[in-house]
Parts: C-alpha cells; structure tokens; sequence
C-alpha cells in the first residue's frame, strides 16, 4: 500500500481530513493479507511540511475536547501490523521527521531537510518522539532535534539512524518502492514476528504517545502557542 501525501502547493502540509485518510488506510492495511508492507511517500522536493497551520489555529480557537486526528493518526502508526517504509524528498518538518521514527526503513534523497519546530510553536514532541528519538539518536542529537530544533540534513539524520539510505533525488521514490516489494516478498509469519521481535512492545510507545498528548493539548491552547501560530500565519 503507498500512503502519498499529494497537497504540494501547500508542501504537503497535513490537515486533519488527510490524517483521517491515513489512519483509515493503515487500518485497512492491518485487516488485508494482501497488503505485505506500506510506503509513505511525498511529492518531487517534499516529503511533507507537517502539519497544516491552519487546522492548528482553528483547532486552538475551537475549545474542542476531541481528540486531534493527528494523534488518532500517531496512534495507528504505532499499531501499523506491515513493515512501514518511507521515501523522503525534501522538507521533513514537524510529524514529517517524527513519522519516520516509526518506519522500519527510511530513504532520504541528499536535499532532505528534517526539522522539528515544536519548542519554536510553543509546543512539545509527539509521536513518541521523546521516547524513541533517543533511542534511535543518543540524547544528544534527540535534544538538538526536538528541543533546539536544529535542522538535520541527510546526512546528519544518515549518522544519527533516522534514515537507511541516501540517493539521488529521481531515484527515491523507486528506492522505496523497492524496499517495500522485498519485504512484501518475504514469509509473512516469519516477517512479523521478526519485527515485533526488533520493535519490541508497543505499550511503552503509547504511553508516552498518551503522556506527550496530555502536554501537547494543553500548550496547543494556551496563549504562547496561539501567539507563535498567529505569527506564522502572518509570514
């Protein structure tokens, strides 16, 4: 199954029907034999500018207590069943960097750019980021990514383990592509559990994911954060 992010004059930013869209397709995924592994892609030059600002200051003004699709999204990644795989092209911000932290293999072109903003927005890490970015990445670099929000060229996020490879621009998505048919190929049952093996228990994912949703709410509506959405809207 490819999920593609296809909103490029609006660099692939996420609005809350798209997050809908892809937590239906990972569902779907999990329930169909016929589908051996998943590929997330963008479009030529970006992956995905995160999520779309606009959705987040409607969502900030709103005073809803219903669960952001985004996080229902997060949540389905965590329990994706397939090998999940990713072909980045460009900007990687926000949940475009942190998805990638849930893939079992990522291909960045040279030009891939990965940033996560979230202190910047007067928010915190998500997607279990804080717990899995540390382990992927040592504290340091983890700190200088969601917190500093320093930028990550490929080869950076080549050395820290967030990406399996780097190739040419062109030749990313059929990398991808490639990747995800070699392990669609493989023996299901030995394919599983053999991730479920490396991956280990997904509790401790969601409950940091359930622990990082408590404080990203709360800071997605208070007056710092709807200052710096308010400013970004502005640019």
């Amino acid at each position: 199954m490819v999920i593609r992010f296809n909103r490029p004059e609006k660099k692939n930013a996420i609005t809350s029907a798209m997050y809908h869209r892809m937590t239906a397709a990972l569902e779907e995924a999990n329930g169909d034999e016929t589908v051996r592994a998943v590929a997330f892609l963008g479009s030529e030059g970006c992956f995905s500018a995160g999520n779309d600002m606009g959705d987040f200051l409607t969502y900030a003004l709103s005073g809803s207590k219903e669960v952001p699709a985004a996080a229902v999204f997060i949540k389905a990644l965590a329990l994706a069943e397939k090998p999940l795989v990713s072909g980045v092209d460009g900007l990687a911000i926000g949940i475009g960097t942190t998805l990638n932290l849930h893939c079992d293999m990522t291909v960045a072109s040279g030009r891939s750019l990965f940033k996560t903003p979230f202190v910047d927005l007067a928010l915190v890490p998500e997607a279990a980021s804080s717990l899995l970015a540390p382990r992927v990445m040592g504290h340091q670099r983890a700190f200088a990514m969601l917190v500093a929000g320093e930028g990550f060229s490929a080869k950076a996020a080549l050395e820290a383990g967030l990406v399996w490879k780097i190739v040419e621009p062109e030749v990313v998505e059929a990398e991808t592509l490639s990747l995800a048919a070699g392990l669609a190929a493989k023996p299901p049952q030995a394919l599983k559990i053999a991730r479920d093996l490396v991956r280990g228990s997904r509790d401790e994912v969601l409950a940091r994911i359930d622990e990082e949703l408590v404080h990203f709410s709360a800071q997605l509506k208070s007056p710092e954060a709807r200052a710096a959405f308010e400013a970004f809207m502005r640019r």
